[in-house]
């Protein structure tokens, strides 16, 4: 695929060529777990379902193209996507990780691989002094999310970048943004991950995980893990993120059109105590934000008064679904300290109990904002 087309042509044409054999326009679902050979040894390019599928090569070209890489694999959900990345990595092996990230990220970090000798450290990336006192000798991998999940803190991907050693790999959790916001292997990351549940899939009917990349060398570890471990997605959960994607730039414009009129009421509402969104100038990193997004995306963080209206709010919308999860065209609602982020609570990354999470949708911002107005009175 042409390297020139815009992010909107390459959701639709990326690693999505014809099938061959019938003219068919849509990616078929290569529904089978074998495929014959001549001869031992002998395929025409796939062997076993786990090793290679033609519906996820070519959603994992789609993915190469959407975020300006050479290489893309698939996975069955965002955490094998990362427990494989960090399978990069040796017992004593250093990682510098963001103070603020998806309960998830944290759990699978400290409750399961610090047990097989990873150290990770848990830093405010807003301050560049602050990595620098990190970086130890054993330090191989940087770890970033932005915007965070959920306290929508962003990270200056370039300049974190050049104050890492060359061997440190950086590696970006892109989930909030999606390419159509940001790109980060062209703001120098070496890999970047995806729930692709989220945005890309677009229609919370899958689960999956995605990742992108260009170095060469690491594209050949990360495929062999994939292999090796297994935690693959199957040919109809390709096909439905494929399906998802070729809308994904309408979507992430309504999705932030819609997020900025919600979070400019919010601010003005005297229940809220505090707004978090990349896309009002009272965000700290509001110029950042310009800088290095396209769109300041569909999702929203709120501070209440207490634990208790935080409660009361999420219980009381009707377009609002109280539920996990985020980036579908349903707007969502949920309050983490309870729900995705229990796993930090007692840590240094706790979540306040008065925090609520908007993942806000592509219905009418009229009716999105009377609904929060009911829940909120």
């Amino acid at each position: 695929m042409n390297d020139a087309y815009r992010l909107e042509t390459l959701a639709i044409h990326a690693g999505q060529e014809a099938d061959p054999a019938t003219g068919a326009i849509m990616t078929p679902i290569y529904q089978t777990s074998t495929f014959v050979q001549s001869e031992p040894g002998q395929h025409k390019g796939y062997e076993y379902s786990r090793s290679g599928n033609p519906t996820r090569a070519a959603l994992e070209a789609c993915i190469a193209g959407l975020e300006g890489g050479q290489y893309g694999l698939a996975f069955a959900s965002g955490l094998a996507a990362i427990d494989t990345i960090m399978r990069l990595l040796n017992p004593g092996d250093h990682v510098i990780v963001g103070n603020d990230v998806y309960g998830g990220t944290y759990r699978l970090f400290e409750r399961v691989l610090a047990r097989y000798g990873l150290r990770f450290s848990w830093v405010d990336l807003t301050q560049p002094e602050a990595l620098d006192a990190a970086l130890a000798p054993q330090t191989r991998m940087l770890w970033l999310e932005t915007p965070t999940n959920p306290l929508m803190t962003l990270v200056d991907i370039p300049a974190l970048v050049a104050r890492v050693p060359e061997h440190v790999i950086v590696a970006v959790d892109n989930t909030f943004a999606s390419p159509a916001i940001q790109q980060p292997l062209r703001l120098g990351a070496d890999i970047v991950m995806h729930s692709s549940t989220k945005y890309l899939g677009g229609h919370s009917d899958v689960v999956g995980g995605l990742l992108a990349l260009n170095d060469e060398k690491l594209y050949a570890d990360l495929k062999f893990l994939q292999n090796a471990i297994g935690g693959v997605p199957g040919p109809m959960d390709c096909f439905l993120v494929l399906r998802g994607i070729k809308t994904l730039a309408l979507r992430i414009e309504r999705h932030s059109a819609n997020a900025l009129q919600i979070a400019q009421f919010l601010e003005d509402h005297p229940a809220v105590t505090q707004v978090l969104y990349p896309g009002l100038e009272s965000h700290p990193q509001y110029d950042l934000a310009r800088r290095q997004m396209r769109y300041p995306g569909g999702m929203i963080s709120i501070l209440v008064e207490n634990p208790e209206a935080a409660r009361r709010m999420v219980s009381r919308t009707k377009l609002f679904a109280l539920a996990e999860s985020l980036g579908g065209v349903e707007s969502l609602i949920e309050v983490p300290a309870a729900m995705t982020h229990m796993s930090t609570q007692g840590s240094t990354l706790e979540v306040p109990g008065t925090l609520v999470r908007l993942s806000v949708g592509i219905e009418h911002v009229d009716d999105l904002i009377q609904d929060l107005q009911e829940a909120l009175a």
